[in-house]
């Protein structure tokens, strides 16, 4: 029986605190206790009414009470209405009340919509106050000489807290910074008048108003290095006369094969003709034969034939004795 009476006991005990737990959970006295002592306005009963909305009260008295010492007025039901949204009210709290400090005009809406556009708000203003660095990677760009130059930039920026909703971030800022520096030295006449005067890109830059539509207010653009690089213009002139190189290369090849098919027509033209002769020579003897057959050639008509081809003969080789000359040194 007394075994029986300390269990029953102890279970009485564990349940008190199961209970007490459960009430404590659900009716948070301590945050209603710290929320009156800190002079915030909220009932036990919106707290209990929190835990039902799956708020936690502890982020809302928390950022009520920051708000309430800073001199900030927030409003319960717009703070849940912004955690509900996937909103983090504590960072939002914390930049209303940087920007506060710093006497920058942000307002609870702003801030919030720019925390549910997925931006740090409090970043946001901690970089109005501080402004921030950003350096550009190499750009290379080429002066009207044909030189090429390397460039690194520093771009100080300072947020800009009414544009941050829908404005561009810092790639674009670098994208235009670059597109500035490639233009600015393009329209240079010379590569020595950039690196004598660099701070000249800088100005042509700035007064592009490259931060229009950004998040970003540029307060300065700095050269931090400027290196010179290749000659592109003797590069594209060499690569051109290579290339007119090959093109009259290409064209004389193509005449030279034409001579060739040409004199190989020319030839082949030769030896049609050579053959024509030829035949023609084979004729002759069955011309002649014919021609005794039928009366119209004598002996003596023939006779007298061969004796004027033998004197032609004749007068050719005494015309032409180089050639017997040479035809002897041949054999």
């Amino acid at each position: 029986m007394e075994d029986n009476g300390v269990f029953l006991v102890i279970g009485l005990i564990a349940g008190g605190l199961f209970l007490l737990w459960i009430i404590l959970y659900f009716i948070p006295i301590g945050l209603w206790f710290q929320a009156l002592v800190s002079d915030v306005k909220i009932s036990l009963i919106q707290l209990i009414l929190m835990r039902w909305r799956k708020v936690p009260p502890s982020i809302i008295v928390s950022a009520m009470i920051e708000g309430r010492k800073a001199g900030i007025d927030l409003q319960r039901d717009l703070l849940e209405a912004h955690y509900l949204a996937g909103g983090r009210v504590a960072q939002v709290v914390h930049a209303l009340v940087s920007a506060s400090k710093a006497n920058i005009d942000l307002t609870f809406k702003i801030a919030t919509a720019v925390d549910l556009a997925g931006r740090d708000v409090f970043e946001a203003v901690q970089m109005s106050v501080n402004p921030k660095v950003i350096d550009t990677p190499p750009v290379a760009a080429m002066a009207k000489d044909g030189i090429q130059l390397i460039a690194k930039a520093r771009v100080t920026v300072r947020a800009n807290i009414k544009r941050l909703v829908g404005g561009a971030g810092e790639e674009t800022i670098l994208a235009r910074v670059g597109e500035g520096i490639v233009s600015s030295i393009g329209s240079s006449t010379s590569h020595k008048a950039v690196l004598e005067n660099p701070d000249s890109i800088s100005k042509v830059v700035l007064e592009k108003g490259l931060d229009s539509g950004t998040a970003f207010e540029i307060l300065s653009i700095d050269i931090a290095d400027i290196d010179v690089g290749k000659n592109i213009g003797a590069v594209l002139q060499i690569d051109q006369a290579d290339a007119d190189l090959k093109i009259a290369q290409a064209k004389a090849e193509e005449r030279r094969a034409m001579a060739v098919a040409s004199e190989q027509e020319m030839k082949a033209l030769a030896q049609e003709m050579k053959a024509k002769v030829i035949e023609a020579e084979a004729n002759v003897p069955l011309a002649m034969a014919e021609a005794f057959r039928s009366g119209n050639l004598g002996v003596m008509d023939y006779y007298k034939m061969k004796n004027i081809e033998a004197d032609t003969q004749m007068r050719e080789s005494i015309a032409k004795p180089d050639d017997k000359k040479n035809s002897r040194k041949n054999f």
